[in-house]
């Protein structure tokens, strides 16, 4: 993967899973599980600690159709936003 895109500082989540401690394909499944109660233009915020996800989520989302807001590193774990399309 190329350049990790890093979220804007001002963004606001409208829902937020813990996915941390989890390995793939968890955090995925659960991101797609979490967006269905989403509606469009709301943002889903995953934290997770699988370094897999950094290819999945963005992958994931250029496939269904959402956009990819970037992550943040925080304490021992990342803060992923997804979109919804």
């Amino acid at each position: 993967m190329a350049d990790i895109k890093v979220a804007p500082d001002d963004v606001k989540a409208d829902m937020t899973i813990d996915c941390k401690g989890l390995s793939c394909p968890m955090p995925l499944l659960k991101t797609k599980k979490a967006i269905q109660k989403l509606q469009s233009g709301q943002i889903l915020e995953v934290l997770g600690t699988d370094p897999g996800s950094r290819n999945d989520i963005p992958g994931w989302c250029e496939r269904a159709g959402h956009e990819y807001l970037g992550e943040k590193q925080d304490q021992g774990f990342i803060r992923f936003y997804v979109k919804k399309g």
